[in-house]
């Protein structure tokens, strides 16, 4: 997982789609599920961890 778009893959495998048309709300949103998802044990740390590095690099405005 390298992008922010994987990481949206990864939630709509999980029939998750989530647009708001706040691009930071967006991201939190989608840091809560990431978090729901390896809570529940649906994806594995590595996963969590990628995911959750990408939503916060998007979140701080850094690239990737």
């Amino acid at each position: 997982m390298k992008t922010l778009y994987d990481v949206m893959q990864l939630l709509k495998g999980y029939g998750t789609i989530i647009y708001t048309g706040d691009p930071q709300a967006d991201l939190e949103l989608m840091e809560e599920e990431i978090r729901e998802l390896y809570r529940l044990q649906f994806i594995t740390p590595k996963e969590y961890a990628a995911a959750v590095l990408i939503l916060r690099q998007k979140q701080s405005g850094k690239k990737k």
